[in-house]
């Protein structure tokens, strides 16, 4: 247990990189949309296209993202810690944003048309403009600069969230029918889980850059 939430690989604190991946994953936003709605047009299999084309737009966000953490690391290590600090005040914006907001304030579903499940939801992914915005701020807290491996360490924070968005997706997706219902029977649930997400995204800035 020590050994899963402290350094592992260069990553600073593997256990919380993990969580926070399930934290982001768990927001209602334009992906799950297109996964609850794949699913219910096409049934599973649709749900895991989509759930493939979401995995590669990430996988694009994030190595673009890894191109720029690295350029810093390597060129001006004083900005990188610069670049850290920057990146947790984004996200603790993005906490307070969900903190502050107002009850009804959801995600809105995303327009899927049958069929090509995998490359509308790839664009949907790569399309959104915030996503590497997200990605920019969320990888250099976890990067370690006195043990970082280079492409060794991107690679695994790279196929760790492919693993865990793989793993959550295809869940979803099993149960989509079952959590689109809850969704729009307990929105007040919802936005008490979206609040805590936005207590939690605080709380990850804070913890890393204190270590």
């Amino acid at each position: 247990m020590t050994a899963f939430f402290g350094p592992f690989m260069g990553i600073a604190d593997y256990g919380t990189y993990c969580a926070a991946i399930l934290l982001f994953l768990a927001l209602p936003g334009p992906g799950t949309f297109a996964l609850l709605t794949s699913t219910g047009k096409g049934g599973f299999r649709a749900g895991a296209a989509a759930t493939l084309g979401l995995i590669l737009g990430d996988q694009v966000l994030l190595w673009l993202a890894v191109a720029g953490v690295a350029a810093l690391l390597a060129a001006y290590p004083a900005v990188f810690n610069m670049v850290r600090w920057v990146g947790a005040a984004y996200l603790a914006w993005i906490g307070f944003k969900l903190l502050l907001s107002k009850a009804g304030e959801f995600a809105q579903p995303v327009r899927i048309e049958p069929g090509h499940y995998a490359r509308q939801a790839f664009l949907i992914t790569l399309l959104n403009p915030k996503a590497i915005i997200f990605y920019m701020a969320f990888f250099p807290l976890f990067i370690d600069p006195a043990h970082h491996q280079g492409l060794p360490t991107f690679a695994v924070m790279a196929l760790t969230i492919a693993g865990i968005t793989a793993v959550y997706c295809l869940t979803l997706c099993a149960m989509a029918n079952a959590v689109a219902q809850q969704v729009r029977a307990h929105q007040r649930l919802a936005k008490a889980l979206e609040r805590l997400a936005g207590v939690f995204l605080i709380g990850f800035g804070w913890r890393l850059l204190r270590d």
